[in-house]
């Protein structure tokens, strides 16, 4: 069997490529990005994604109790960079997924050059990210966002 072939038909269908945002006082501007790569599966299915961890060689899984499942993730900007982008760049999604990956790799490459940590990087992130499909999985909305980047003073 085609390993790689097959965690790419996978992601297309189960897997997630999402950036999240939490609102700390303790960062520049107030705003924390965080990238994550993440496949949630029942737990009959918990080896799978045991397996899944084992051949990217980072991550965690972890049971998922609000959802009653388990979730292999990956939140380190290194291991994204370094395994993650590769193996789909290499191995590329064939469903509308793959539109949300190249965001999601623009912004990770944003972020390794340190522009999370500039006003204007901060709002080009966001503003990217809101172009992804996360099926309005958010917390907060990008206007809210972009208002709270604003008033921060630097």
């Amino acid at each position: 069997m085609d390993i790689n072939s097959y965690i790419t038909g996978f992601v297309d269908g189960e897997g997630s490529f999402t950036v999240s945002f939490s609102l700390r006082k303790k960062m520049k501007f107030g705003i924390e990005v965080r990238p994550s790569f993440s496949i949630s599966q029942n737990k009959r299915d918990y080896n799978l994604l045991k397996e899944i961890q084992n051949f990217f060689g980072c991550g965690a899984v972890r049971f998922v109790k609000k959802d009653n499942c388990y979730k292999y993730e990956t939140r380190s900007i290194v291991d994204i960079n370094e395994k993650i982008v590769p193996f789909f760049e290499q191995y590329p999604l064939k469903t509308s997924k793959q539109q949300s990956f190249l965001i999601f790799k623009k912004i990770c490459n944003l972020i390794k050059k340190n522009l999370h940590l500039t006003k204007d990087g901060v709002a080009q992130i966001i503003n990217l990210a809101y172009q992804m499909n996360n099926l309005g999985a958010r917390r907060y909305k990008k206007e809210y966002l972009l208002r709270v980047l604003n008033k921060k003073k630097v």
